[in-house]
């Protein structure tokens, strides 16, 4: 009979998918349908196992290079935002942001802001409030278009240097503020709801995602950058700095799976990172491009089609679309 000694032998091996598949399913019958363990810690085992040979092969695909948004001429890429079927795409030096249909990736429209700066460093979008922002970098302020027919434009004043833009799941705007050190929390209207300090020795806030548990995961952009997760009074949680891959060189754009699990722009390492939260591990996300990819900045993943956008700063100032992504 099978017992809590045997558990051991009971994992997914993606090498010898068939067999450890069929001893799975085997047990599992048996626990469903006949009773046979009456052993919590069995039964538990062999979800577990049947959970990781689902994950195993979801996470055995290789993401793929499958298409390329080029720059015609348009500029460097600076932040990049989808929701539903649309992408969103902001330019340094352009006062418009560019509007991908997802499924074709055809140009749709470009997006007028007024009163926009040059250096528009971050966008979001928010689904619920039918909006998109962004950040006006060199005027210190936050730009609020409709997404609507009435496209209706709203601006508002935020601390130094605005940069990195996200919206939480309260639909809220995160904003980091690079020139001030702080991150800062909007509603969609421009109130304030939270300013935090960040602690010395972390400087240069370049991007911030509030995580499930109610944390801040940042981006500090200096040539020995680091990734931190900072609580909600700006208390340091953890830092993701050197690694067994070597120290990140100015992260910019971050991330972040339902998992909690964070993606990062590695600009002057020329790579995507993958941070996973659960075991505190750091790797380097294998992202397949004729050439290699050139400083990368502008980062947005889209966990419903399983894709990644990565767009550039330098060289061909393109944005990558890889699909198969799964984290």
């Amino acid at each position: 009979m099978f017992g809590p000694s045997h558990t051991a032998e009971l994992r997914y091996n993606q090498h010898n998918e068939e067999q450890s598949i069929n001893l799975i399913y085997i047990h599992l019958n048996l626990v469903l349908n006949y009773n046979e363990y009456t052993d919590s810690d069995v039964a538990y085992r062999l979800v577990v196992c049947y959970s990781d040979y689902i994950t195993g092969r979801a996470k055995s695909t290789t993401p793929t290079l499958t298409h390329v948004i080029p720059s015609q001429g348009k500029g460097r890429v600076t932040a990049v935002a989808s929701v539903g079927d649309e992408v969103f795409v902001a330019r340094f030096n352009s006062q418009h942001v560019e509007v991908y249909d997802a499924v074709t990736l055809a140009l749709q429209r470009r997006l007028a802001v007024p009163e926009l700066g040059e250096q528009v460093y971050g966008v979001a979008v928010c689904s619920d409030n039918k909006c998109l922002y962004a950040s006006d970098y060199g005027h210190d302020s936050i730009h609020r278009m409709e997404l609507t027919a009435i496209g209706e434009a709203k601006k508002w004043s935020v601390a130094s240097r605005p940069a990195g833009l996200s919206v939480n799941k309260g639909h809220n705007l995160i904003v980091a503020c690079y020139g001030a050190n702080r991150l800062q929390e909007y509603t969609t209207h421009g109130s304030l709801v939270k300013d935090i300090y960040l602690p010395a020795g972390m400087t240069s806030p370049w991007h911030s995602v509030q995580l499930s548990t109610g944390d801040y995961v940042v981006s500090q952009n200096t040539s020995q950058g680091a990734v931190s997760v900072v609580g909600v009074y700006g208390q340091i949680v953890h830092n993701y700095g050197q690694s067994d891959i070597g120290r990140t060189k100015c992260p910019k754009s971050l991330a972040v799976t339902d998992d909690d699990d964070i993606l990062v722009a590695d600009e002057l390492n020329n790579r995507i990172l993958s941070i996973d939260r659960s075991f505190y591990s750091i790797q380097e996300l294998a992202l397949f491009v004729d050439g290699g990819m050139h400083s990368p900045r502008g980062l947005c993943l889209d966990e419903s089609r399983g894709r990644l956008y990565v767009g550039e700063w330098s060289t061909e100032c393109r944005v990558m679309v890889f699909d198969d992504v799964h984290l």
